[in-house]
């Protein structure tokens, strides 16, 4: 049994021997185009983890998170053997370390070089950043075998655990081999890459300045918003970028800064799209949008997981974009749009060029790689420059051509004008006779209106006075003709001698004679009070019972249309504030007011009983006075006469022409629509107001308002 262990370990050494000899030989011609030989991917690596002395066949390329510890450490000891060929010569040589891993780097057993601190964990371990950072030389000759080892510490990647934190910086770059060329190259890079990044810094912000202050002058081109966020993006992502290979951060910090010039990488690229969209088209089509938020979903996604297919898609998609727009925009590009067209050519390209050689060279560093980079960060930017530029250019020759234009028809139209204004002012001068002749005739018009008005209402108030002196003249006349039946019954009974009869019919005469005078006393009564409140009055104010004014025009009034219309019957109703006393007015103007208002209630209840076939319905006409106080008037106050009617009542719309002169409701021949607008002036002459309220199928009340 024993026997059988030990071949068994025979054979184990033996195999571990023969992995532990494996020596890969280089040759000149593995060096690549920049003089740089990949060996992280090569066949001949062994791996051993700390304190384990069993070594295993693992290249830097095949260290992941999997070989972590429980605290997310991944360190052990890498070992390479490799012979020079005899062609290298005395050829200087140098290792170039692009790992965040901390590391000792041993040359035949000889440390050469410390990256960072590997220590035992995390509290001695210190992280070694790579950006920028010079070859080390190592002597080495052609023909030799030599052995590389390095011992490394490293951790797992915060974001994506599956990774180690040198994948950040690609693994088959984790150790090469570089000749005098590359590093020469490699200096001069060190030496310009400052320059470079303020150069595109500084551009990127001076552009966005400009953009801002021209979106922020020009508020109306909605274009130069888009332009100046644009640049504000790309700005900002080329700080990222930038921050990103600054050799002094941590990897917490370069990680940030790499993820977030990638995301917004991709937000630069969906703007960019949806400007060259509106540039070309005016608007951005609908597959158009599903394609930017499809690269801003995929942008988002690669701040988590790293895949180099979805990064190239990303940027190759926008690429193929721009080239559909200018192939299909191709007959309608014209002026300032070409800038756009140019960029977009040169940025696509440079992102070609770019490709190849990264397949070819198998790495950033790839010859003139700043000039291209320069190319692929400026190139839209500028464009759109330029854009702005040669816009600005086009509106200014539309302005000075719309300008010719203008000066050009305004000359036109000022000799047009001046013909016109010939013509004007002799049609003016026609005109102004025909309008002169027109108002004489409409003053004569209006007089003989207002005249017709007048005497309309002087033939309703000759009626009303002829129907209510009829009454007393009547009785006198009836009592006359009795007394004369009396005077020959009183002859016959003198010559019968019959005394005690003659005595009787004398007292019926006497009585008869009294009733004759009193009736004549009231016709008298009625025809001074009717010469006093007639329009021959002195024009002067005296103080006059309100209350008797209305009662007297009221039956006047009804009276005046008992005497047209035998048929019509109304209620009439009176409700008199005692207290007003006498008011100092023109009686026979506002008694014309008064009569006008009670002749409308009159017409309108008429109206509304003759369209009416309900039975129910009684025409009724109220007039009322009040007196009530105002404050700060004292002991005065203000009198409202108020004339109500259960009429049609006036429609909403044509409520507010009431007043208006020659307005009229009433059919053609029975009013002029000068009795409102008089009684208005009247009323407004006395101080007063006059206000309407209504309700269509309801009635009507005229409100006088008088100050007391």
């Amino acid at each position: 049994m024993k026997k059988w262990i030990l071949i068994v370990l025979m054979l184990c050494s033996r195999l571990i021997s023969q992995a532990q000899d494996s020596i890969v030989t280089l040759t000149p011609d593995m060096f690549n185009p920049i003089n740089e030989i990949l060996i992280s991917d090569m066949d001949g690596w062994t791996f051993s983890r700390e304190g384990d002395n069993k070594w295993i066949q693992l290249k830097p390329t095949e260290l992941s998170g999997k070989l972590a510890d429980k605290n997310g450490r991944v360190g052990g000891w890498l070992r390479f053997r490799f012979r020079l060929s005899p062609a290298f010569g005395d050829t200087p040589m140098y290792f170039r370390y692009s790992g965040w891993a901390a590391a000792i780097l041993y040359l035949d057993s000889t440390p050469i070089q410390t990256f960072g601190i590997v220590g035992t964990d995390k509290n001695s371990f210190k992280e070694y950043n790579p950006s920028n950072k010079m070859p080390v030389e190592a002597i080495m000759q052609g023909g030799a075998v030599h052995e590389i080892t390095i011992r490394f510490a490293d951790y797992v990647n915060p974001v994506s655990g599956k990774e180690v934190k040198s994948a950040a910086a690609r693994l088959h770059q984790f150790i090469r081999i570089t000749g005098p060329d590359y590093h020469a190259r490699f200096a001069k890079h060190i030496r310009e890459w400052p320059i470079y990044s303020s150069v595109w810094l500084s551009i990127c912000m001076v552009l966005t300045l400009m953009f801002w202050l021209l979106a922020f002058l020009n508020r109306q081109e909605k274009n130069l918003s888009l332009f100046a966020i644009c640049a504000s993006l790309f700005l900002v992502t080329f700080f990222c970028k930038v921050h990103s290979e600054n050799p002094f951060i941590s990897f917490n910090t370069f990680l940030l800064s790499f993820k977030s010039f990638e995301f917004l990488s991709s937000v630069s690229n969906c703007l960019t799209l949806f400007i060259v969209a509106k540039v070309f088209k005016g608007k951005a089509a609908g597959w158009l949008k599903i394609i930017i938020v499809l690269l801003f979903v995929l942008g988002a996604v690669n701040v988590f997981v790293t895949d180099k297919s979805m990064a190239a898609l990303s940027t190759l998609v926008p690429v193929f974009v721009y080239l559909w727009y200018i192939f299909s925009s191709r007959k309608t590009l014209k002026g300032a749009q070409w800038a756009i067209v140019f960029g977009l050519l040169l940025f696509s390209l440079l992102v070609f060029v770019y490709v190849v050689m990264l397949t070819i060279y198998q790495t950033d560093f790839v010859p003139y790689n700043m000039l291209i980079a320069s190319g692929l960060i400026l190139a839209f930017p500028l464009s759109l420059l330029v854009y702005v530029a040669l816009r600005f250019k086009e509106i200014v020759s539309e302005v000075r051509l719309q300008a010719a234009q203008v000066v050009r028809l305004s000359e036109e139209k000022k000799e047009q004008a001046l013909r016109q204004q010939k013509l004007l002012e002799e049609e003016v001068a026609r005109q102004t006779i025909e309008l002169r002749t027109s108002l004489e005739n409409l003053k004569s018009t209006q007089k003989q209106l207002i005249q017709s008005e007048k005497m309309a209402s002087l033939g309703e108030l000759t009626a009303g006075i002829a129907h209510e002196i009829q009454n007393p003249l009547n009785f006198v006349n009836n009592f006359s003709e009795l007394n004369n039946e009396l005077i020959s019954e009183l002859l016959e009974e003198v010559d019968k001698g019959n005394t005690t009869e003659v005595k009787a019919i004398a007292a019926d005469i006497r009585d008869n004679s009294e009733k004759i005078s009193h009736h004549g006393k009231r016709a008298d009564a009625i025809v001074k009070g009717m010469l006093q409140h007639s329009g021959s009055g002195s024009g002067k104010k005296e103080p006059t019972d309100i209350n008797a004014l209305c009662d007297e025009y009221l039956r006047l009034a009804y009276h005046g249309l008992r005497a047209k219309d035998k048929s019509f019957n109304a209620r009439l109703e009176t409700h008199f504030d005692q207290t007003i006393g006498k008011l100092n007015v023109l009686p026979q103007d506002l008694g014309r007011v008064i009569l006008n208002l009670i002749n409308n209630a009159f017409y309108a209840v008429s109206a509304k009983a003759s369209a009416k076939a309900d039975s129910a319905y009684e025409p009724t006409v109220e007039v009322s006075t009040t007196l009530s106080p105002l404050p700060g008037r004292g002991a005065g106050g203000e009198v409202s006469i108020i004339v109500k009617d259960n009429g049609g009542g006036i429609p909403p719309k044509i409520l507010d022409k009431v007043f208006q002169p020659f307005f009229t409701t009433k059919p053609t021949g029975q009013g002029t629509g000068l009795g409102l607008s008089l009684s208005y002036d009247i009323v407004k002459a006395h101080g007063g107001e006059l206000k309407v309220e209504t309700k269509e199928g309801v009635g009507t009340e005229f409100i006088i308002l008088l100050p007391a």
